[in-house]
């Protein structure tokens, strides 16, 4: 296998499916360690086989990667060597009945209505009631958030606009609190920008006037949620979104379309959440 196989491989999944630069760096890390992994198999991709895939993935268990990294990597291979194949490329597919490992599902960790409202109520200033509003109330990935830019959120319509995974794009309504977080905070940050003489169309800065990062935002939920004596991320607010929409009788397809997911199976795991969370409700009253 060469290397120029796979950089084309690459720039396909880039420029015809859209995908992400960090999905991207996976997909190169990926292939690239299967490729180190071949060694000396620099005849083309014709001679690798089953074999070598086969050592590959016994070499990662050995290794005690867990079974989500080799899923992955073997979703990588799977697509490399399709694609290969479909380009006349490879002859033969060493990767065609490749079965991926079980893993079990684990439920998402959310918050309770009421430890949102904890959260809340805190005295928050401009800059973090923003960020916890746009994630509990949008359901936005932490991704989706820093990527904002001030024109993507119509205040009078109240709608915002983000690019999820695989660049896809949505509108996302936007709520009344939400909103006036916004109001909020744009005087802040325009202060800011001139302090600092600096410019950038992107929502949300730091107090130095650059665009905040994504971990800047994971330490400040993670400081808001220590406030309640709750360890959370980001993505727990997103989580909660759901949750809480689905147990107020949203529909699933609403709540597909809101968190952007492609696949409604991938929110259907949030109706699990929702069961267990009123199991848990029921015998906390009921005790037996």
């Amino acid at each position: 296998m060469s290397i120029q196989e796979l950089s084309e491989y690459l720039d396909y999944l880039e420029i015809e499916k859209g995908l992400a630069m960090n999905t991207l760096d996976a997909y190169r890390r990926d292939l690239g360690d299967f490729l180190d992994f071949c060694g000396g198999v620099n005849a083309g991709v014709n001679v690798i086989t089953r074999n070598h895939v086969n050592s590959y993935i016994r070499s990662l268990r050995e290794k005690n990667y867990s079974a989500t990294s080799v899923m992955r990597k073997i979703a990588s291979l799977r697509g490399f060597f399709k694609w290969l194949c479909a380009n006349e490329m490879c002859s033969v597919n060493p990767a065609l009945t490749l079965e991926q490992p079980r893993i079990p599902r684990r439920l998402p960790k959310v918050m309770s209505i009421q430890d949102m409202e904890a959260i809340l109520n805190q005295n928050l200033d401009n800059y973090a009631r923003v960020i916890v509003e746009l994630l509990y109330g949008c359901g936005l990935r932490v991704s989706e958030l820093v990527s904002l830019n001030v024109h993507d959120v119509d205040i009078k319509g109240k709608y915002l606009s983000c690019t999820g995974k695989g660049s896809k794009e949505r509108i996302v309504p936007v709520g009344s609190a939400a909103i006036q977080a916004v109001k909020d905070y744009l005087p802040e940050r325009e202060y800011t920008l001139n302090k600092f003489n600096t410019e950038t169309k992107k929502l949300l800065i730091n107090a130095h006037g650059k665009p905040v990062t994504r971990q800047e935002v994971y330490t400040l939920i993670k400081q808001q949620g220590e406030k309640i004596n709750k360890h959370i991320s980001p993505h727990t607010l997103r989580h909660s979104f759901a949750t809480h929409l689905l147990e107020n009788g949203a529909d699933l397809r609403v709540v597909q379309e809101l968190l952007g997911h492609s696949d409604v199976s991938t929110t259907q795991l949030y109706t699990h959440v929702s069961k267990k969370r009123l199991k848990e409700v029921y015998f906390a009253i009921h005790k037996e």
